[in-house]
């Protein structure tokens, strides 16, 4: 019996270790150029910016990690994230030219002169697509969709469960780089979150499906986002430092589903473990939309990746998760699941960045700045 038609969400069965793709989204201009090399990296371009607001962060980025969630309020205020609903934008021809960027090489050495932090890289492990339909504990996963001056992106995203709200949840986590085009730029627009994409198979093999066959739970629009401070401050084309801390949420709606939450919607959602013991994760599945050829960007895919290995480019950061994997751009800020501490799964990092061509993941680990970050997303009001 196949393992993808027995695995369910919240059994440590369930999760035979499936690993992400690296760099997320990109604009459809980058079709066709010339692939870099194997060096990692993130596929998020800069968006110009018409002038940034001071953002008051503290002298040393670390201490974002103590931050209160007055601390994350004044810095969002400052740093506004805004996304107009503009009905019938997406369209099933709009998502489909939204394309993956090509990998860049970073600009910074990984980990110490001795590589004591760093970890030989994992053996590149094949990725299976889910057998259509995908079962509804599936409906968690989704692909985002976002406009920037560059062009239209994709990215993957998770439903994730938010306790001040049980059962009601309207959040999704993804990674920094599908959210704000870094240093240089400024937060996408129109960005909206379609669960369980393609859940039929209507949209495989080149097949023409309707609006309603790719996206059977509606579209949710994204309207509040955070992303890591470190980011808007450092963020750009290419995999470094702050990739180890590339990670953002969206709190989201459906104008067309007043008063129903995406949890209820789509029938679940996944907890985050924070602080997640390296030790202890074991299993690691990881889940996304690869767009990048030999993919199409219409199917979920996942890797069977074991246990993770270490890179770092920074050693006063948290150390990145890595896992091998062939996904390929489209399938950044996909969700990394491993049998939490009660046996049931919980998410415990995002897909950031990679090689070219496609061999293994990277994904930051998700420590007090990340869960600092998710607990000001959990006290907003509820869309109505």
């Amino acid at each position: 019996m196949s393992h993808r038609t027995t695995r369910r969400i919240g059994t440590a069965a369930a999760l035979a270790s499936l690993a992400l793709t690296i760099a997320a989204c990109g604009p459809d201009e980058t079709k066709g150029s010339d692939a870099a090399s194997s060096a990692p990296s993130t596929a998020a371009a800069s968006s110009p910016a018409a002038g940034k607001p001071g953002l008051n962060l503290p002298s040393s980025l670390a201490a974002l990690k103590n931050w209160k969630s007055s601390d994350w309020a004044n810095w969002a205020k400052q740093h506004a994230f805004k996304n107009d609903i503009v009905k019938d934008l997406w369209t099933v021809d709009s998502m489909n030219k939204a394309a993956p960027a090509q990998a860049m090489k970073p600009t910074t050495k990984m980990g110490s002169d001795d590589g004591s932090q760093n970890d030989p890289p994992p053996n590149p492990i094949q990725a299976v697509g889910e057998k259509h339909p995908y079962t509804n504990n599936m409906a968690v996963f989704g692909k985002l969709f976002m406009t920037t001056p560059k062009g239209t992106y994709v990215c993957s995203g998770t439903v994730v469960t938010d306790p001040a709200h049980p059962g009601k949840s309207n959040l999704v986590w993804t990674a920094s780089h599908c959210l704000h085009g870094g240093k240089d730029g400024d937060w996408f627009k129109n960005v909206v979150f379609i669960p369980s994409y393609n859940r039929s198979g209507a949209a495989s093999g080149n097949k023409q499906p309707t609006m309603n066959q790719v996206a059977p739970y509606g579209e949710w629009w994204a309207d509040y986002a955070l992303v890591a401070p470190q980011w808007t401050e450092e963020g750009g084309e290419t995999g470094g430092p702050v990739s180890q801390y590339d990670s953002g949420i969206i709190q989201v709606t459906n104008p067309d589903l007043h008063g129903k939450s995406l949890e209820e919607e789509v029938g679940g959602s996944v907890p985050i473990w924070f602080n997640a013991p390296q030790n202890q994760i074991h299993n690691l599945t990881a889940y996304g939309f690869p767009a990048e050829p030999p993919y199409t960007g219409q199917e979920l895919d996942y890797c069977a990746g074991g246990d993770p290995t270490r890179l770092s480019f920074d050693q006063t950061r948290p150390t990145m998760l890595t896992i091998g994997c062939t996904m390929t751009g489209g399938s950044s800020g996909g969700g990394w699941l491993t049998p939490g501490p009660d046996g049931k799964a919980a998410l415990v990092s995002n897909t950031s960045i990679g090689p070219s061509p496609s061999a293994w993941l990277a994904g930051p680990a998700l420590d007090n700045q990340a869960k600092g970050m998710f607990q000001r997303m959990t006290e907003l009001p509820q869309p109505q």
